[in-house]
């Protein structure tokens, strides 16, 4: 009885060193590599460049004031929609001692002058009504008691311009009310009621109170990079991907292309500007980051390839055809436009011909290594 079961023992035994051995020696085989194939199609091959950038209104506006005070109002915030002429903030003069104190001393004197001037003409219209004098000599008296009455107007409406900003005797505009030149919306509003502005002239830029902007006419504003430039042109057709609005395409039209570049990191770009067109379906803010793709040249409905597919042969083309079940022969072919991942096929291949690709297939792979 032992001996029996010490042979069904060693029987067992055999048996799985065997089975291992098989095992191992089956995992260790090499398994037949499959290519996969792929037949050409027909599609549309765009050639294009890339330029980067943001979206800009085609006329941005500063606003700013003609005197310098503080901001008493605003009237306005960002995203307001304005018409030429509409108030967008009032300022408080605040007069310059200097220019104050001359336009008091004015006043003054022209008050002196104007009581002098009284006194000489009531002396002589007297002496004329009683024929002493002459109507001419007594003209004369009169027309200088008139230039002193008007010399106290004008000193009295140049002191309010120093001190208001406006003559209440003048018809025209304030200085002090900031009305809006231009038809749009409010971009920017970068000042607050209290801030203190400088009024713009030959020496100063000017406080920026607020920036108007048509949106409904927006330029795209780029730069490309001098490898690029010289294949490009105006009236180009451009492609806009707008960050904020990735899932929609807005055509373009190039309309400048700057004729200095500018070095920046090292390489020299090229500052580019296309008309956007726009849709009512979506707004677009300005200030918007774009990429613009720039038609360079495109051939539609043609046979192509994947690049991927194609070898070369002292830079020749050729693909690999299959002739039976994994059995390939060489092809040239003759290639036309490329987009960078397919590529025109002028001669060489027809739809129906199945090309092979160098990598085996993925699934192939996996059941070697499984």
């Amino acid at each position: 009885m032992k001996k029996f079961f010490r042979l069904t023992l060693l029987v067992l035994f055999a048996a799985v060193f065997i089975y291992t051995f098989y095992y191992l020696y089956q995992k260790s085989a090499a398994k037949p590599v499959v290519f996969e194939t792929e037949q050409a199609s027909y599609r549309n091959i765009v050639k294009k460049t890339v330029a980067t950038g943001s979206i800009k209104p085609r006329k941005e506006i500063e606003i700013k004031p003609q005197v310098s005070g503080i901001i008493e109002k605003l009237y306005v915030q960002a995203g307001d929609q304005v018409k030429k002429g509409d108030l967008i903030a009032k300022i408080k003069i605040v007069p310059n001692l200097a220019n104050l104190s001359n336009g008091e001393n004015r006043l003054n004197r022209a008050k002196l002058a104007v009581e002098q001037a009284k006194i000489d003409y009531d002396r002589n219209k007297m002496l004329q009504e009683q024929r002493v004098i002459s109507l001419a000599e007594f003209q004369q008296f009169k027309l200088a008691f008139e230039n002193a009455r008007e010399e106290v107007k004008a000193a009295e409406d140049n002191l309010e311009i120093i001190r208001e900003g406006v003559a209440k005797s003048s018809s025209g505009t304030t200085l002090t009310l900031v009305r809006s030149t231009a038809t749009g919306t409010i971009l920017d509003v970068p000042v607050e009621e209290g801030f203190s502005v400088i009024e713009v002239n030959n020496f100063n830029v000017g406080t920026t109170i607020a920036t108007v902007a048509d949106l409904g006419e927006m330029i795209f504003e780029g730069k490309i990079d001098e490898s690029e430039v010289g294949k490009i042109k105006v009236n180009m057709p451009l492609i806009l991907t707008i960050g904020a609005i990735d899932q929609t395409k807005f055509d373009a039209k190039l309309e400048f292309i700057a004729p200095k570049g500018i070095s920046e990191n090292g390489a020299i770009q090229f500052t580019i500007k296309a008309a956007v067109q726009l849709n009512k379906a979506h707004f677009i803010r300005a200030g918007y980051s774009a990429n613009a793709d720039i038609v360079l040249d495109r051939v539609d409905s043609v046979l192509s390839l994947p690049e991927a597919l194609i070898l070369f042969e002292n830079q020749a083309p050729y693909v690999e055809i299959e002739t039976a079940n994994q059995q390939f022969e060489k092809r040239m072919i003759k290639t036309g436009l490329s987009d960078g991942v397919n590529i025109q096929i002028l001669d060489g291949i027809s739809i129906q011909d199945k090309i092979k690709r160098q990598l085996p297939s993925s699934e192939a792979i996996s059941k070697s290594q499984g």
